[in-house]
Protein backbone atom coordinates (compact mmCIF):
# COMPACT_ATOMS: atom_id res chain seq x y z
CA UNK A 1 0.00 0.00 0.00
CA UNK A 2 1.25 3.54 -1.57
CA UNK A 3 1.19 6.41 0.98
CA UNK A 4 1.76 10.28 0.66
CA UNK A 5 2.77 11.72 3.63
CA UNK A 6 3.21 15.31 2.23
CA UNK A 7 -0.07 16.79 3.78
CA UNK A 8 0.70 20.32 2.88
CA UNK A 9 -1.50 22.02 -0.15
CA UNK A 10 0.58 22.88 -3.21
CA UNK A 11 -0.87 26.21 -3.33
CA UNK A 12 -3.09 28.63 -0.69
CA UNK A 13 -6.47 29.27 -2.20
CA UNK A 14 -8.33 32.51 -1.43
CA UNK A 15 -5.65 33.65 0.53
CA UNK A 16 -4.99 37.16 -1.17
CA UNK A 17 -8.37 38.44 -0.94
CA UNK A 18 -8.19 37.44 2.72
CA UNK A 19 -5.42 40.00 3.33
CA UNK A 20 -7.02 42.31 1.51
CA UNK A 21 -10.14 41.99 3.70
CA UNK A 22 -8.54 41.91 6.72
CA UNK A 23 -6.41 45.21 5.84
CA UNK A 24 -9.51 46.80 5.15
CA UNK A 25 -11.13 45.52 8.13
CA UNK A 26 -8.30 46.38 10.60
CA UNK A 27 -7.69 50.03 9.23
CA UNK A 28 -11.55 51.19 9.86
CA UNK A 29 -11.50 48.96 12.92
CA UNK A 30 -8.94 51.80 14.11
CA UNK A 31 -10.82 54.63 12.43
CA UNK A 32 -13.74 53.23 13.94
CA UNK A 33 -12.28 53.88 17.60
CA UNK A 34 -11.11 57.03 16.70
CA UNK A 35 -14.42 58.22 15.36
CA UNK A 36 -16.19 56.64 18.96
CA UNK A 37 -14.22 58.93 20.98
CA UNK A 38 -14.05 61.83 18.64
CA UNK A 39 -18.07 61.73 18.39
CA UNK A 40 -18.50 60.36 21.74
CA UNK A 41 -20.88 57.64 20.23
CA UNK A 42 -21.08 54.21 22.46
CA UNK A 43 -23.04 52.77 19.65
CA UNK A 44 -19.76 53.32 17.01
CA UNK A 45 -17.38 51.45 19.91
CA UNK A 46 -19.66 48.71 20.25
CA UNK A 47 -19.54 48.80 16.28
CA UNK A 48 -15.84 48.52 16.53
CA UNK A 49 -15.74 45.51 18.87
CA UNK A 50 -18.32 44.34 16.05
CA UNK A 51 -15.70 44.65 13.36
CA UNK A 52 -12.78 42.95 16.05
CA UNK A 53 -14.80 40.25 15.66
CA UNK A 54 -14.14 40.41 11.95
CA UNK A 55 -10.62 40.89 12.23
CA UNK A 56 -10.36 37.96 14.54
CA UNK A 57 -12.42 35.74 11.81
CA UNK A 58 -10.06 36.97 9.35
CA UNK A 59 -7.05 36.24 11.28
CA UNK A 60 -7.83 32.70 12.36
CA UNK A 61 -9.22 32.05 8.45
CA UNK A 62 -5.36 33.33 7.59
CA UNK A 63 -3.50 31.09 10.32
CA UNK A 64 -5.46 28.33 9.59
CA UNK A 65 -4.57 28.09 5.66
CA UNK A 66 -0.74 29.21 6.60
CA UNK A 67 -0.16 26.78 9.40
CA UNK A 68 -1.68 24.21 7.12
CA UNK A 69 1.32 24.33 5.40
CA UNK A 70 3.89 24.76 8.30
CA UNK A 71 5.25 20.65 8.86
CA UNK A 72 5.35 18.67 11.60
CA UNK A 73 8.84 18.81 13.21
CA UNK A 74 10.65 16.43 15.73
CA UNK A 75 8.73 18.57 18.96
CA UNK A 76 5.47 19.00 17.62
CA UNK A 77 4.43 16.08 15.49
CA UNK A 78 1.01 17.09 14.74
CA UNK A 79 2.65 20.41 13.61
CA UNK A 80 1.59 23.97 14.95
CA UNK A 81 -2.34 24.14 13.95
CA UNK A 82 -3.44 24.38 17.91
CA UNK A 83 -1.96 27.26 17.72
CA UNK A 84 -5.43 29.04 15.66
CA UNK A 85 -7.76 27.60 18.89
CA UNK A 86 -5.32 29.49 21.28
CA UNK A 87 -5.06 32.38 19.52
CA UNK A 88 -9.07 32.14 19.31
CA UNK A 89 -9.26 31.96 23.35
CA UNK A 90 -6.92 34.95 24.18
CA UNK A 91 -9.23 36.94 21.35
CA UNK A 92 -12.30 36.27 22.90
CA UNK A 93 -11.80 36.67 26.34
CA UNK A 94 -10.83 40.08 25.21
CA UNK A 95 -13.53 40.36 23.10
CA UNK A 96 -15.59 39.10 26.20
CA UNK A 97 -14.10 42.42 28.28
CA UNK A 98 -14.59 44.96 25.65
CA UNK A 99 -17.95 43.51 25.30
CA UNK A 100 -19.18 43.56 28.95
CA UNK A 101 -17.60 47.64 29.19
CA UNK A 102 -19.78 48.79 25.94
CA UNK A 103 -22.94 47.11 28.44
CA UNK A 104 -21.79 49.09 31.61
CA UNK A 105 -21.28 52.09 29.57
CA UNK A 106 -24.47 51.89 28.49
CA UNK A 107 -25.92 51.53 31.60
CA UNK A 108 -24.28 54.77 32.54
CA UNK A 109 -25.44 56.87 29.56
CA UNK A 110 -29.11 55.52 29.95
CA UNK A 111 -28.83 57.37 34.11
CA UNK A 112 -26.78 60.35 32.47
CA UNK A 113 -27.49 60.90 28.33
CA UNK A 114 -24.46 62.45 26.75
CA UNK A 115 -24.60 64.82 23.82
CA UNK A 116 -23.51 62.96 19.75
CA UNK A 117 -21.62 64.05 17.38
CA UNK A 118 -24.19 62.56 15.11
CA UNK A 119 -22.92 63.93 11.64
CA UNK A 120 -19.08 62.53 12.58
CA UNK A 121 -21.19 59.19 13.82
CA UNK A 122 -22.82 58.78 10.28
CA UNK A 123 -19.41 59.60 8.28
CA UNK A 124 -18.06 57.43 10.27
CA UNK A 125 -20.80 54.47 9.98
CA UNK A 126 -20.61 55.48 6.02
CA UNK A 127 -17.19 54.51 5.67
CA UNK A 128 -17.13 51.36 7.25
CA UNK A 129 -20.27 50.07 5.33
CA UNK A 130 -18.39 51.02 1.92
CA UNK A 131 -15.92 49.06 3.71
CA UNK A 132 -17.70 46.04 4.72
CA UNK A 133 -19.17 45.89 1.15
CA UNK A 134 -15.63 45.80 -0.59
CA UNK A 135 -14.66 43.02 2.12
CA UNK A 136 -17.78 40.81 1.08
CA UNK A 137 -17.37 41.29 -2.26
CA UNK A 138 -13.64 40.12 -2.14
CA UNK A 139 -14.68 37.75 -0.32
CA UNK A 140 -17.61 36.25 -1.92
CA UNK A 141 -15.58 33.94 -4.23
CA UNK A 142 -13.88 31.51 -2.01
CA UNK A 143 -17.35 31.97 0.64
CA UNK A 144 -18.78 28.45 -1.10
CA UNK A 145 -15.37 26.44 -1.63
CA UNK A 146 -13.78 27.21 2.20
CA UNK A 147 -15.55 27.00 5.28
CA UNK A 148 -12.97 29.40 6.58
CA UNK A 149 -13.58 32.08 3.79
CA UNK A 150 -17.02 31.32 4.34
CA UNK A 151 -17.03 32.23 8.15
CA UNK A 152 -15.07 35.61 7.58
CA UNK A 153 -17.71 36.29 4.64
CA UNK A 154 -20.41 35.59 7.26
CA UNK A 155 -18.82 37.78 9.63
CA UNK A 156 -18.23 40.80 7.26
CA UNK A 157 -21.74 40.66 6.21
CA UNK A 158 -23.48 40.89 9.88
CA UNK A 159 -20.98 43.58 10.74
CA UNK A 160 -22.44 45.49 7.41
CA UNK A 161 -25.49 45.18 9.01
CA UNK A 162 -23.92 46.62 12.03
CA UNK A 163 -22.97 49.57 10.27
CA UNK A 164 -26.25 50.25 8.49
CA UNK A 165 -27.85 50.22 12.04
CA UNK A 166 -25.66 53.53 13.36
CA UNK A 167 -26.22 55.28 10.20
CA UNK A 168 -29.91 54.92 11.19
CA UNK A 169 -29.36 55.81 14.90
CA UNK A 170 -27.38 58.73 13.79
CA UNK A 171 -29.78 60.23 11.44
CA UNK A 172 -32.51 59.71 14.06
CA UNK A 173 -29.94 61.94 16.46
CA UNK A 174 -29.66 64.64 13.73
CA UNK A 175 -33.27 64.91 12.81
CA UNK A 176 -34.67 64.44 17.08
CA UNK A 177 -32.30 64.77 19.01
CA UNK A 178 -32.99 61.74 20.76
CA UNK A 179 -29.59 60.71 22.01
CA UNK A 180 -31.00 57.24 23.96
CA UNK A 181 -30.62 55.93 20.61
CA UNK A 182 -26.85 55.67 20.55
CA UNK A 183 -26.84 53.65 24.26
CA UNK A 184 -29.73 51.25 22.69
CA UNK A 185 -27.95 50.85 19.47
CA UNK A 186 -24.67 49.79 21.48
CA UNK A 187 -26.52 47.49 23.81
CA UNK A 188 -28.33 45.83 20.36
CA UNK A 189 -24.81 45.08 19.19
CA UNK A 190 -22.76 44.42 22.30
CA UNK A 191 -25.53 41.47 22.58
CA UNK A 192 -24.87 40.80 18.83
CA UNK A 193 -21.46 40.53 19.81
CA UNK A 194 -21.09 38.56 22.67
CA UNK A 195 -22.95 35.23 21.49
CA UNK A 196 -21.05 34.87 18.61
CA UNK A 197 -18.02 35.31 20.88
CA UNK A 198 -19.10 32.62 23.00
CA UNK A 199 -19.51 30.40 20.04
CA UNK A 200 -15.98 30.61 19.07
CA UNK A 201 -14.87 29.92 22.61
CA UNK A 202 -16.70 27.42 22.90
CA UNK A 203 -15.40 25.86 19.54
CA UNK A 204 -11.65 26.97 20.07
CA UNK A 205 -11.81 25.44 23.71
CA UNK A 206 -13.61 21.93 22.44
CA UNK A 207 -10.91 21.61 20.10
CA UNK A 208 -8.27 22.27 22.71
CA UNK A 209 -9.91 19.38 25.01
CA UNK A 210 -9.94 17.41 21.57
CA UNK A 211 -13.25 16.95 21.74
CA UNK A 212 -15.66 15.64 18.88
CA UNK A 213 -15.17 18.33 15.88
CA UNK A 214 -18.70 20.63 15.39
CA UNK A 215 -20.48 18.66 12.69
CA UNK A 216 -19.41 15.06 13.51
CA UNK A 217 -21.81 12.51 14.61
CA UNK A 218 -19.45 9.77 16.88
CA UNK A 219 -22.75 7.10 16.59
CA UNK A 220 -22.80 7.57 12.67
CA UNK A 221 -18.74 6.74 12.50
CA UNK A 222 -19.01 4.02 14.50
CA UNK A 223 -22.06 2.27 12.48
CA UNK A 224 -20.33 2.89 9.20
CA UNK A 225 -17.52 1.15 10.27
CA UNK A 226 -19.24 -1.52 12.21
CA UNK A 227 -21.70 -2.24 9.08
CA UNK A 228 -18.40 -3.15 6.56
CA UNK A 229 -18.22 -6.53 5.53
CA UNK A 230 -14.92 -7.23 6.82
CA UNK A 231 -15.70 -5.57 10.45
CA UNK A 232 -16.23 -8.18 13.30
CA UNK A 233 -16.53 -5.46 15.73
CA UNK A 234 -14.32 -1.97 17.00
CA UNK A 235 -13.32 0.05 19.86
CA UNK A 236 -11.17 2.50 21.42
CA UNK A 237 -13.23 4.86 18.70
CA UNK A 238 -11.61 8.46 19.13
CA UNK A 239 -12.65 11.29 16.62
CA UNK A 240 -11.04 14.50 17.55
CA UNK A 241 -10.06 17.73 15.48
CA UNK A 242 -6.26 18.64 14.72
CA UNK A 243 -7.31 22.26 14.36
CA UNK A 244 -10.97 23.85 13.71
CA UNK A 245 -11.29 21.96 10.13
CA UNK A 246 -8.56 19.27 10.40
CA UNK A 247 -10.71 16.26 12.04
CA UNK A 248 -8.51 13.38 12.76
CA UNK A 249 -9.85 9.43 13.56
CA UNK A 250 -7.83 6.53 15.43
CA UNK A 251 -9.76 3.18 15.92
CA UNK A 252 -8.87 -0.94 16.32
CA UNK A 253 -10.74 -2.88 14.22
CA UNK A 254 -11.56 -6.39 14.83
CA UNK A 255 -11.73 -8.27 11.06
CA UNK A 256 -13.69 -11.01 10.26
CA UNK A 257 -12.21 -14.13 8.59
CA UNK A 258 -11.22 -13.98 5.14
CA UNK A 259 -10.16 -10.30 4.64
CA UNK A 260 -6.57 -9.16 3.91
CA UNK A 261 -5.98 -6.27 6.37
CA UNK A 262 -4.03 -4.09 3.81
CA UNK A 263 -7.15 -4.02 1.83
CA UNK A 264 -9.86 -3.34 4.94
CA UNK A 265 -7.48 -0.60 6.02
CA UNK A 266 -7.98 1.35 2.29
CA UNK A 267 -11.64 0.23 2.57
CA UNK A 268 -12.18 1.89 5.57
CA UNK A 269 -10.28 4.96 4.84
CA UNK A 270 -12.22 5.50 1.77
CA UNK A 271 -15.41 5.40 3.88
CA UNK A 272 -13.98 7.72 6.24
CA UNK A 273 -13.14 10.40 3.75
CA UNK A 274 -15.94 9.49 1.27
CA UNK A 275 -18.95 9.83 4.44
CA UNK A 276 -17.08 11.86 6.78
CA UNK A 277 -14.82 13.79 5.22
CA UNK A 278 -11.95 12.97 7.62
CA UNK A 279 -8.45 11.97 5.71
CA UNK A 280 -6.23 12.06 9.20
CA UNK A 281 -7.08 8.29 10.14
CA UNK A 282 -4.60 5.52 11.88
CA UNK A 283 -6.63 2.08 12.09
CA UNK A 284 -5.22 -1.18 13.76
CA UNK A 285 -6.86 -4.09 12.47
CA UNK A 286 -6.89 -7.15 14.70
CA UNK A 287 -7.85 -11.19 14.53
CA UNK A 288 -9.72 -12.71 16.63
CA UNK A 289 -6.32 -13.76 18.96
CA UNK A 290 -5.68 -10.18 20.09
CA UNK A 291 -7.00 -10.73 23.56
CA UNK A 292 -9.39 -9.83 26.03
CA UNK A 293 -10.65 -6.90 24.20
CA UNK A 294 -11.77 -8.45 20.87
CA UNK A 295 -13.13 -11.37 22.98
CA UNK A 296 -15.66 -8.44 25.06
CA UNK A 297 -16.07 -7.29 21.38
CA UNK A 298 -17.66 -10.41 20.17
CA UNK A 299 -19.70 -10.68 23.29
CA UNK A 300 -21.54 -7.41 22.42
CA UNK A 301 -24.47 -6.74 20.13
CA UNK A 302 -22.29 -4.34 17.84
CA UNK A 303 -22.89 -1.09 20.47
CA UNK A 304 -21.42 -1.80 23.99
CA UNK A 305 -17.94 -0.63 25.07
CA UNK A 306 -17.65 -0.94 28.44
CA UNK A 307 -14.73 -2.56 28.74
CA UNK A 308 -11.28 -2.53 30.52
CA UNK A 309 -7.94 -2.87 29.22
CA UNK A 310 -4.54 -2.39 29.08
CA UNK A 311 -2.60 -1.21 26.01
CA UNK A 312 0.76 -1.79 27.51
CA UNK A 313 0.09 -5.92 28.35
CA UNK A 314 -0.80 -6.29 24.61
CA UNK A 315 1.59 -7.08 22.30
CA UNK A 316 0.98 -6.51 18.88
CA UNK A 317 3.12 -8.54 16.74
CA UNK A 318 1.63 -8.35 13.17
CA UNK A 319 1.70 -11.93 12.50
CA UNK A 320 -0.58 -13.14 15.07
CA UNK A 321 -2.80 -10.03 16.09
CA UNK A 322 -2.44 -6.48 15.26
CA UNK A 323 -1.75 -4.94 12.12
CA UNK A 324 -1.33 -1.04 11.85
CA UNK A 325 -2.50 1.16 9.73
CA UNK A 326 -1.76 5.32 9.57
CA UNK A 327 -4.02 6.13 6.98
CA UNK A 328 -3.49 9.84 5.47
CA UNK A 329 -5.05 11.40 2.31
Amino acid sequence: MSHDHNHLPSEIRHEKPLWWALGLTTSYLVVEVVGAFWTNSLALLSDAAHMATDALGLMIALTAVRLSRRPPDARRTYGYARLEALGAVANGLLLFGVGIYILWEAAERFREPQAIASTGMMWVAAFGLVVNLIAMRLLSAGSGESLNVKGAYLEVWSDMLGSVAVILGGLIIYLTGWTLVDPILAVLIGLWVLPRTWVLLREAINVLLEGVPKGVVLADIEQALRGHAGVAGIHDLHVWALASSTPALTVHVVMNDGHAPDALRRELADLLHERFDIDHVTLQVETDHCGDDCAEVKSHDGHGHDHDHDHEGHSHDSDRQGHHGHVHR
